[in-house]
């Protein structure tokens, strides 16, 4: 016959168990997601490096062939980089009358900064 603290000892070793297997599962979790950002951030990078304007060597012209930049925009990029200087990362682009959010993601894959 069963007493009272052999099912509170049942219960609670069950519940330890569960516990423990729920933060296994958590962190399985995150450590994949760290690695599959992992691998699409270096696949970007590949694609980025191929064939990318160069935004701080760039001329007008070349900028003019990036979606969406017309020749006022392209000016402004010039502008932009004679008075502050090259662009460190090509988010700094944002900084630019005339180009937002929208407008850098379109184009981010074609941009590169050296």
């Amino acid at each position: 016959m069963k007493t009272h603290n052999s099912y509170y000892f049942n219960a609670c070793n069950f519940l330890d168990k569960l516990l423990l297997l729920v933060i296994c599962c958590f962190l399985l979790e995150c450590g994949g997601q760290k690695q599959t950002q992992q691998v699409l951030s270096s696949k970007n990078q590949v694609q980025v490096a191929e064939s990318a304007i160069n935004v701080n060597t760039a001329s007008a012209e070349e900028l003019e062939k990036l979606p969406h930049i017309s020749a006022k925009t392209a000016r402004e990029i010039i502008e932009h980089r004679e008075k502050f200087g090259k662009f460190r990362k090509p988010e700094h682009l944002l900084l630019v009358r005339g180009i937002g959010d929208k407008r850098f993601r379109q184009m981010q894959s074609l941009i590169k900064v050296e």
